[in-house]
């Protein structure tokens, strides 16, 4: 049995405002006022992240984490927001290469790995997201893109780095459309993930490497998915936007 520790990390993506998250923590935090046998997780927009982060500081169970992060110190990249800026407000975790960032803002794997290189050096833990398209599963072009994605994203990352990265295995075809890969779907693959991470590292850091499932995860099918030798937690998107659903999510995985 895997010793590994579940990570339920929340997305929310560009909702929740500060007065909003202001509302949603203090329900979901009444929920856990304790540390828990999970890892849980607050990512929310930058505008948020402050107001997030007076609730989560106090707390023995949760911790904050951006949606992204520019690689670069500071400089000319207007709307961007830099490592110093996330590590004033408390960041724990910074999410990178997710779907939607690669496929709307044409985020490339040689990116994402300079701002995973980037989040280490700061001191954060880089939730690495990976996943193909439904044409590209349908086209039996499953496994090269995600291998491909492991290893362009975290290329010169060293086996003692890994331990604090999580991979987060996100089909892009069930990523808010309602439809979510089976268990058995969504355990095969991370299992291939795992095997990747094999290939680069060795056995012993891609057993001890979290890899959460994301897409369409919701309390009704938590506990199936969680129930997995392979699923280490979620990454939940529009069931994270309601406290109480986003605390049942939680509750499958202690």
């Amino acid at each position: 049995m895997s010793t590994r520790k579940n990570i339920i990390a929340a997305n929310w993506k560009m909702n929740v405002t500060p007065s909003e998250a202001d509302s949603y923590l203090t329900t979901f935090l009444g929920t856990f006022p304790e540390a828990t046998s999970v890892d849980i997780v607050i990512g929310a927009s930058f505008v948020t992240l402050a107001k997030a982060s007076e609730h989560i500081s106090g707390s023995a169970s949760v911790d904050l984490a951006a949606q992204n992060m520019h690689p670069e110190a500071g400089g000319a990249f207007t709307g961007e927001t830099n490592a110093a800026m996330l590590n004033e407000v408390k960041c724990d975790y910074v999410i990178l290469g997710h779907s939607e960032r690669r496929a709307i803002f044409g985020e490339t794997d040689a990116f994402i790995n300079e701002k995973v290189h980037a989040v280490l050096a700061a001191g954060m833990k880089p939730i690495l997201c990976i996943g193909e398209s439904l044409e590209e599963r349908e086209g039996g072009k499953l496994e090269p893109v995600l291998s491909g994605q492991l290893k362009g994203s975290l290329a010169n990352v060293t086996a003692e780095q890994m331990a604090d990265i999580v991979i987060a295995y996100e089909p892009v075809w069930a990523i808010g459309t309602g439809v979510t890969a089976s268990p058995e779907q969504a355990q095969d693959t991370q299992k291939y993930v795992r095997s990747v991470l094999e290939e680069i590292f060795g056995g012993d850091v891609a057993g001890a490497t979290r890899i959460q499932y994301g897409g369409s995860v919701k309390p009704g099918n938590a506990a199936d998915l969680i129930s997995r030798d392979d699923i280490d937690g979620f990454l939940v998107g529009g069931a994270a936007l309601d406290p109480t659903s986003f605390a049942d999510i939680v509750k499958a995985a202690l």
